[in-house]
């Protein structure tokens, strides 16, 4: 399973409203080669499921990835921090053996 914080949610619901987009777009979330610690998370919206994709909802936001990632990322909570120490989306992953100061890149 993939998670979403109450705080992520709220901005997630926020920019899709700033876009425009309607209630048929979901996050896809997706862990690709490169940064600092060798992977880095990849998020967009989309509105097309592919073959393969591993679909959870949470807190009523649908979260979609393909299954290489998933592999990566079961069991992490997609979070959101507005605080002083930094400000965007972050990824709570308890299966990253390290990851690199900025927070974009982990390894396992």
């Amino acid at each position: 399973m993939i998670f979403i914080s109450e705080h992520a949610k709220q901005k997630v619901d926020q920019l899709k409203n700033e876009a425009g987009l309607g209630t048929d777009y979901f996050i896809r979330i997706s862990v690709v080669g490169g940064g600092c610690s060798g992977l880095s998370y990849k998020m967009d919206f989309d509105n097309e499921a592919k073959a393969g994709d591993q679909e959870f909802e949470d807190r009523g936001e649908k979260l979609v990835t393909d299954l290489k990632s998933f592999l990566y990322l079961c069991d992490t909570t997609l979070d959101y921090s507005d605080g002083l120490n930094g400000k965007g989306f972050q990824f709570v992953n308890p299966n990253a053996s390290r990851t690199c100061g900025c927070g974009e890149s982990f390894a396992v």
